[in-house]
Formats: C-alpha cells, sequence, structure tokens
C-alpha cells in the first residue's frame, strides 16, 4: 500500500521543484508516477493526487481518467491515468463557483471552495510532449486543487466553510 500523506507533512507545504527536462523518461520518475497512480487507485473517493502528497517534492500530478469519466458525465476525454508534468494555469475564467472539495491529504475534512468554472493548463505528459488542455467543471476544479498542491497550498487555506464526514457516509452519497 502506497502512503499519503496528511496535512501536517512539511512537504505539502512547500513549493514543489521543476522536473527537469531530462528526468522525464528515467527509471525513477516512472517510478514516482507508478507510486502515485497505485497510492490514488487504493482510494475509492479520490480522481487525482499530486506528487507531495507522497512526499515527492515535484511539480507532478496525475488524473484518473477513467473516475474522471464516471463522475463528470461531460467529461470526453480518454480512460487511464493523465500525467501532468510542470503544469502551469495560463487562463481561468472570471466566472467563479462555489464547489465542494476534500483531499486525500485532508482526511476526512470537506468544504467550498471558490474556484473558475473554466481553465486552461500547460503542462508536459511522461513522454515529455507538450500538453495544453482548456477545461470546465471537475477538471478545472481538479486542475486548480493539484496546482494548489504543488504551490503548497491546502484546498483548507481557500475554503469558505469546513465539514467533517466519516468514511461510510462518503460512501453512502457514492451509492456504494
Amino acid at each position: 500500500m502506497q502512503h499519503i500523506l496528511q496535512r501536517e507533512q512539511p512537504v505539502l507545504r512547500e513549493i514543489a521543484r521543476s522536473i527537469l527536462t531530462e528526468e522525464i523518461g528515467t527509471a525513477k520518475l516512472d517510478k514516482i508516477i507508478v507510486d502515485m497512480e497505485t497510492a490514488l487507485g487504493e482510494q475509492k473517493d479520490g480522481i487525482a493526487i499530486a506528487a507531495p502528497q507522497i512526499g515527492e517534492n515535484l511539480r507532478l500530478f496525475v488524473v484518473s481518467g477513467s473516475l474522471l469519466k464516471k463522475a463528470d458525465k461531460n467529461y470526453r476525454g480518454e480512460g487511464g491515468y493523465l500525467v501532468f508534468i510542470n503544469p502551469e494555469i495560463l487562463k481561468k475564467s472570471r466566472e467563479k463557483s462555489d464547489v465542494e472539495e476534500g483531499c486525500l491529504s485532508v482526511r476526512w475534512l470537506y468544504g467550498k471552495v471558490k474556484r473558475s468554472i473554466r481553465v486552461t493548463l500547460r503542462a508536459l505528459n511522461e513522454k515529455g510532449e507538450k500538453v495544453e488542455r482548456g477545461a470546465s467543471g471537475l477538471l478545472a476544479q481538479i486542475f486548480q486543487h493539484e496546482v494548489d498542491h504543488l504551490n503548497g497550498i491546502l484546498f483548507t487555506d481557500k475554503a469558505d466553510e469546513l465539514w467533517e464526514m466519516s468514511e461510510e457516509e462518503i460512501r453512502e452519497l457514492q451509492g456504494k
């Protein structure tokens, strides 16, 4: 089982370092990506994870395309895992919405966070290819949440209200 760090860990408050081009495709970085996918796959309620959440201070996050498809009926992208290296948000819509968020590193707190409803993100994929992607809805929210992680920001820093839910309550909400 891959351990996910919790909010009191200092690495979650650091600004993650950029990944050098020559690091992409190395066995070390590939292992970190697999570790992230494993950690995410072991969670029933997580759709994305940032490298600092497994103790790696790198500008990298992974999204489960399969879980995103289940959670967002408007998502038309691929399944599998989407890898974003050195991501940066290029544009954010002025229009914002209050959205509910939780975090695998802030168990079992949830809150309302004001997020832009559309964003454009630029990053590299696991092959080192440039990716620029517009997103709305849940994917836009994920992009903002994960880039915050890479900047040492947790959703609780931005939440207007917070509440706690048990794992059982979450399962009931998910209909499982």
